[in-house]
């Protein structure tokens, strides 16, 4: 599995969009889960605790499978995550620190 960080950062004015589209996106998380794609993730947050993107840590079979996940995500679809930056990464592997 390769994996990833995305950082996505949202379209100017989308608050109403991302709130709108939010269940749906939290459907589709909870599906990419159990797919074992998704690590971890969470809203990016202004000064005033308002979301503005979304960090999320993932794992896919190829970038193509990434872009596929991507075309499917409604954020990224709906254009409420105006700018995503994908960075390649590798995970620590916590099972095997933690028992050293």
């Amino acid at each position: 599995m390769q994996q990833f960080a995305l950082i996505c950062r949202d379209a100017p004015d989308a608050l109403a969009a991302r709130m709108a589209a939010r269940a749906d996106h939290m459907a589709g998380l909870k599906t990419e889960r159990t797919a074992g794609h998704m690590v971890d993730g969470g809203a990016m947050l202004d000064e005033a605790g308002n979301m503005v993107g979304s960090v999320v840590l993932c794992q896919f079979e190829s970038r193509a499978a990434l872009d596929d996940y991507l075309s499917r995500e409604i954020y990224a679809r709906e254009g409420i995550w105006g700018e995503i930056e994908i960075i390649p990464m590798r995970f620590v592997n916590w099972h095997g620190l933690m028992a050293d």
